[in-house]
């Protein structure tokens, strides 16, 4: 069962992220059950006695026999139900097996495994070349979620924080995009055995309302995140790979980090460097994520200050062995030579790149701040520098001890 959906022209910081859910509970998917298939006529259905759990229903089913959960319930579709075998022959079902539902219990929201984006079309025409650090690929704050008309599912939504925030959640084919909807949906019968867990998800109807971007939010769960992953990073040939914010494992390539102004627009940009650059045919074996993302700042290297937002590019490629990022270096040099040029005019203050190659001279690090930033520095170094002269001016006149 898919799902169509239709992308509007919004303002850049209203756009949309949909993202569904890929697991079902359903009668009819074979992964559901023991045996790796649906049962029939002369099958007996076992469903655990403790098992707390919805169960979509799509077509009719004749059963031998079935033992149901004390706590659960079928979601019947039209003409759906269940009848019992008359015991007549029935073609491929001789078995007379015992099938058992198998465990969901091990669903968790925040595995990025069991969530797959539905990218508007200027990125489907890339062809998967925008790609999200791990966190972001578990729906964030101001994400639209999916889950597909005629399913069921089970999911588990312990999280860190005790609220959830998302902008509308879709499931059996109706949408819920305000906080009276959702809590009513949430009162009722269904939901206690679709979502568990000590999590609990807000619906606030509500879009990013910064045209810079906003983060994803997922931070606080980053650990479960990375741990769903596995925990197992692969093996990279690049000296001294980078840790980009919000990415479980190291990669190989570059990250630029841009600091920006209230003039910055993250649509309008992420758009110019895919057509202006990613999409030149040199660089068709480079994916680039690019978000807004938060930077743990301390004081003094202790004391924990505010999180300061920046715009992160990853850019990986597919090159191999002394090559490995190297076609990824040279899109993120062409990104700072554009910023060179027209930082200021895209609300770009500062841009930094770090690099890590299969090549031995790997790891250099450039930077760019656009000629607000550079003049303000080299006035204030002006200032101290007259300043330092008068200090000595005055000490060798005698005036000052």
């Amino acid at each position: 069962n898919g799902v169509t959906l239709v992308f509007l022209l919004l303002p850049a910081a209203a756009t949309a992220v949909y993202k569904q859910w890929i697991p079902n509970t359903n009668f009819e998917t074979a992964s559901n059950w023991d045996k790796g298939r649906v049962p029939c006529a002369s099958d007996v259905v076992y469903f655990e006695k403790n098992k707390v759990i919805s169960v979509f229903v799509g077509s009719p089913h004749a059963l031998t026999d079935m033992y149901l959960p004390l706590n659960g319930e079928f979601v019947l579709a039209s003409g759906a139900g269940f009848v019992a075998f008359d015991g007549s022959w029935d073609p491929g079902c001789d078995s007379g097996a015992t099938v058992r539902f198998a465990d969901a219990e091990h669903h968790s929201w925040f595995d990025p495994t069991l969530w797959q984006s539905v990218s508007p079309p200027r990125e489907l025409e890339l062809g998967g070349r925008i790609f999200s650090v791990d966190e972001e690929r578990v729906p964030c704050h101001y994400d639209d979620v999916i889950f597909q008309p005629e399913t069921s599912f089970w999911v588990n939504v312990d999280s860190s924080r005790r609220v959830i925030h998302l902008r509308s959640i879709s499931l059996m084919g109706q949408e819920f995009s305000s906080p009276e909807a959702w809590s009513e949906y949430m009162g009722g019968p269904s939901a206690p055995l679709q979502f568990h867990g000590n999590g609990t998800l807000q619906v606030t109807g509500t879009g990013c309302p910064d045209k810079s971007g906003c983060a994803c939010g997922n931070a606080p769960d980053g650990h479960r995140i990375c741990a769903a992953l596995g925990g197992q990073c692969p093996t990279l040939t690049c000296q001294s790979p980078l840790q980009p914010l919000g990415h479980c494992c190291e990669v190989c390539g570059a990250t630029i980090n841009l600091d920006f102004t209230p003039d910055f627009d993250l649509q309008k940009y992420q758009d110019r460097v895919v057509q202006d650059l990613l999409s030149q045919p040199k660089y068709s074996g480079v994916r680039m994520a690019i978000s807004k993302v938060h930077r743990a700042q301390t004081f003094m290297g202790i004391i924990p200050k505010s999180p300061t937002p920046l715009i992160q590019i990853v850019l990986i490629d597919d090159e191999l062995g002394a090559q490995t990022g190297t076609t990824a270096e040279q899109l993120a040099a062409d990104i700072m030579e554009d910023i060179a040029q027209h930082g200021e005019a895209l609300g770009i203050s500062n841009g930094k790149m770090d690099v890590a190659t299969g090549s031995a001279f790997s790891g250099q690090v450039g930077s760019h701040a656009t000629s607000r930033i550079t003049a303000g520095t080299v006035l204030g170094l002006l200032f101290g520098l007259l300043l330092l002269g008068g200090i000595l001016f005055l000490y060798r006149k005698g005036k000052l001890r």
